[in-house]
């Protein structure tokens, strides 16, 4: 295949794939958000000197992770319907996608806490805040910056594990591109394509929360 050739292809292809650009775009932010308040509940509930809280939120922890993402979101698409709960193929894989890195975003949010100097909470308590306010006002923002690091590498992971719902019909970037491929055999057109976009989208991601960490880092405004 000349280099003609896979331009043009290129140009035929591009407008259906944006299509899946967008979807997985939507898929990765509204599955990155769940995943964030998911993570954050269970992060609370494990680090809780209660046991009755600790010892449920840190077992289901263990089972999200223990179970592959593709197995969640089958389970969720193709059992729940026969007992009753119909969803979306979107729906699906939103919530297949948040439950099954909130366990990652549970551990990095508990690893931020946790290496939170102890003097701030005895400085916290000096002045007489509640646990609750400590938290918020205190805890948790110091926490969000040192675990920034792993938090943004969750949602560039997200982002490219976005392709797994295309097991589940979802019209996302690779699903679209299996569409395409299965229809003209253009398979290394469809696919260096569908790599360049991916990597179109990660690359300023990374780059991004980067500049954010630096400048984290130097105590600057982002």
């Amino acid at each position: 295949m000349n280099f003609g050739s896979f331009l043009q292809n290129a140009l035929d292809f591009l407008p259906i794939l944006a299509q899946g650009v967008w979807m997985t775009i939507q898929i990765t932010v509204v599955s990155f958000l769940l995943s964030s308040a998911l993570g954050l509940v269970l992060a609370l509930l494990k680090l809780s000197p209660l046991r009755i809280l600790s010892v449920p939120a840190s077992t289901l922890i263990n089972v999200i992770r223990g179970i592959p993402i593709i197995v969640q979101l089958f389970y969720i698409y193709f059992v729940l319907p026969e007992l009753g709960i119909h969803l979306s193929a979107f729906q699906a894989g939103v919530i297949g996608m948040g439950i099954a890195y909130s366990a990652y975003q549970a551990e990095n949010f508990r690893s931020g806490i946790l290496a939170v100097e102890k003097g701030q909470r005895e400085a916290s308590e000096a002045l007489g805040m509640r646990s609750g306010m400590m938290m918020r006002r205190v805890i948790l923002p110091q926490a969000f910056r040192i675990s920034l690091p792993p938090y943004g590498n969750t949602l560039v992971m997200m982002l490219k594990d976005s392709s797994l719902v295309s097991t589940i019909t979802v019209a996302e970037i690779t699903r679209q591109g299996q569409l395409i491929a299965s229809s003209t055999y253009e398979n290394m057109t469809v696919y260096t394509l569908v790599a360049l976009l991916y990597l179109m989208m990660s690359l300023p991601l990374v780059y991004g929360l980067r500049h954010i960490e630096q400048k984290m880092a130097l105590g600057k405004k982002i």
